[in-house]
């Protein structure tokens, strides 16, 4: 028991550190508290290094506190994600004591539990998993996490409850109108942004987007009015692909974009208005510019 609590200990520095978040206490307690192998599955574990899956030599959890890509479900392409990459999502997402939060592709919901814990017992996490046997397994993982629910849907169909931060774990070619307009004022999405798969089918240029909405939006803008978001990306990210969030043209010229290698220079996102000249990459109806943000 010692072993394990000191392994997580570490594993919460080590991860923080490296997400450049290591003043984060909340973050890295958060990591530290929440046991990963409740989540994964019973060991040996599968163990992405490579490209190629290895298999932990024993149960021992101590595997599992490094930053490592773990399989839940191998032949779907389902992983417990790289920590490091997670932990510098959740850093930028700031999330704050009481906000509401909804986490698509919860997977069997250690990033929930996490996500959980940020928003303490006076928030809420809502998540949503499309496959139903992870969906089960969250269900039950989170069953002693009050502020959490857990429901088996495609987040990308219907409506979602307003809220104050979504944090997505499936690769989209474009922020939902559905994603969007569920934020609240100063509400943040953050998803990945990918492009068409590139040779073999392997998983095209991607990138974290972090979108925040404006803090004091008109109150009586129509759906339809134009909006600014800001935006900036994160990092380079790989992910399966988000049901119901991609689409094919978008995807390609969202090749084009990324091999240009001037992501960085994006800093907002447009709705509702033709792209303008200082267009990055444009999808149906909303576009990323490198202009700032009124």
């Amino acid at each position: 028991m010692q072993a394990a609590h000191s392994h997580r200990a570490f594993f919460a520095q080590l991860v923080t550190s490296a997400a450049g978040a290591s003043k984060n206490d909340r973050l890295r307690e958060a990591f530290a508290t929440t046991p990963r192998e409740n989540f994964v599955g019973p060991g040996p574990w599968k163990i992405f290094a490579g490209g190629n899956l290895v298999e932990t030599p024993t149960s021992d959890p101590a595997f599992l506190y490094q930053d490592v890509v773990v399989a839940l479900a191998p032949e779907r392409h389902i992983n417990n994600g790289q920590p490091v990459l997670h932990a510098m999502c959740l850093a930028a997402l700031n999330i704050q004591p009481g906000e509401s939060i909804i986490h698509i592709g919860a997977g069997t919901g250690y990033y929930t539990a996490i996500l959980a814990k940020l928003t303490g017992h006076t928030g809420s996490v809502l998540a949503y998993e499309i496959e139903a046997d992870l969906a089960a397994r969250a269900a039950a993982n989170l069953a002693d996490a009050p502020n959490v629910s857990v429901g088996n849907r495609n987040a990308a169909v219907g409506e979602l409850p307003s809220c104050d931060v979504i944090y997505v774990s499936a690769g989209a070619t474009g922020p939902l109108d559905t994603w969007l307009d569920a934020l609240r004022p100063s509400g943040r999405l953050l998803f990945p942004l990918t492009s068409s798969d590139g040779p073999a089918g392997a998983p095209g240029p991607g990138a974290m987007l972090l979108l925040t909405r404006a803090p004091n939006p008109a109150p009586d803008a129509a759906p339809s009015s134009t909006q600014i978001f800001a935006a900036r990306f994160l990092s380079p990210a790989i992910f399966i692909h988000c049901t119901g969030a991609r689409d094919d043209l978008t995807a390609a010229k969202l090749a084009e974009a990324f091999k240009r290698g001037d992501a960085t220079n994006v800093r907002s996102l447009h709705r509702h208005t033709p792209p303008g000249a200082t267009g990055w990459c444009a999808g149906e109806n909303w576009w990323l510019s490198t202009a700032t943000p009124p």
